[in-house]
């Protein structure tokens, strides 16, 4: 993964004039919605999906230590990403589900699922290793939607291994197995490296699992610390208990808050009753003030006739009385 710095303004060159020649359609790499590289596919076969080929490419242009394969490659990683964009469902985003392998379900994965990258190309530079960064790697296998990837160093430097993390729930793994089958398809497979150890060349990955967790070396004490080992059925027991107690504390704050519902609905009714209590004794006090102020009116009028009355018969007496 990446190429010499001796050979940067060559790559550069060779990548740029790859790049310009599948943006005018000189090299195909689509037919319908089936793709293909145009670099090492020829004739009607070798057609896959966009996923496959972003795939097929980043793990070529990793692997490979040809400068000219390497560019075609990055080339036509950098124009499916541009061009076409990644698969609409990308598998980050898909809805997570059972892993395919159910007679793996005793084994040993690291967890948080964990993949190991090995041979990656290194070179002696002031005294020490050095190769591809993190992010880097990251880049290239972005088709398999790696959260992190950790370069690992020694002494001497960059050791040509890297740990590739994919997460901690069932897309992580599904994307670690994808990760797996991948090189174990193209030759590359952990089986592969044990059988090439004289006789190896390009990159090598697998899902690290118990064997690559107690191996003696920065591997096994990079995943030691980073992670722990687990089977698929372990994974799915915490998972059942973990949703258990959540549903258990939910309940639990659903019957207090129904509890505190109760007791804000008893405290509203109450008011409401108090308040219509106060509302129909003010309407008596109101009927009772009106009921006052009617019969003093009443009792006003009656005095005020009576006093007319006897002012009449005083004037009448009066004009009896008075000599004509």
């Amino acid at each position: 993964m990446g190429h010499n710095m001796g050979e940067v303004s060559e790559f550069d060159e060779w990548e740029a004039k790859t790049y310009a020649g599948l943006i005018s359609g000189d090299l195909k790499v689509k037919n319908g919605e089936r793709y293909k590289c145009p670099f090492c596919s020829s004739g009607r076969k070798g057609y896959c999906s966009i996923n496959g080929l972003l795939r097929h490419a980043s793990i070529v242009a990793g692997a490979s230590t040809n400068s000219g394969v390497k560019a075609t490659h990055s080339a036509l990683i950098k124009h499916l990403n541009n061009s076409h964009g990644k698969s609409s469902e990308p598998q980050s985003q898909q809805v997570a589900v059972e892993p395919r392998l159910p007679e793996n379900r005793g084994k040993q994965y690291v967890w948080p699922w964990m993949g190991v990258l090995v041979n990656v190309p290194t070179k002696w530079e002031n005294g020490h290793r050095v190769g591809a960064s993190a992010a880097r790697l990251k880049e290239q296998l972005s088709c398999f939607c790696p959260p992190k990837v950790t370069a690992l160093w020694n002494a001497r430097g960059h050791t040509g291994t890297a740990i590739i993390e994919f997460g901690n729930d069932w897309s992580g793994f599904e994307n670690a197995q994808a990760f797996g089958r991948y090189f174990m398809a193209e030759g590359h497979g952990k089986a592969d490296w044990k059988k090439k150890k004289n006789d190896y060349s390009g990159i090598f990955g697998w899902v690290a699992m118990d064997e690559d967790y107690i191996f003696h070396g920065p591997t096994g004490a990079h995943l030691r610390k980073s992670g722990t080992l687990k089977t698929i059925n372990d994974f799915e027991n915490e998972r059942v208990r973990k949703t258990g107690k959540l549903v258990s504390h939910l309940s639990s704050q659903v019957e207090v808050k129904d509890r505190h519902l109760n007791e804000l609905e008893w405290e509203y009714n109450g008011i409401i009753e108090s308040l219509d209590k106060m509302v129909r004794e003010n309407e008596k006090l109101k009927l009772s003030h009106e009921k006052r102020i009617s019969e003093k009116q009443k009792q006003a009028r009656m005095r005020s006739l009576a006093i007319i009355e006897k002012n009449k018969k005083l004037r009448s007496e009066l004009e009896y009385w008075t000599p004509r």
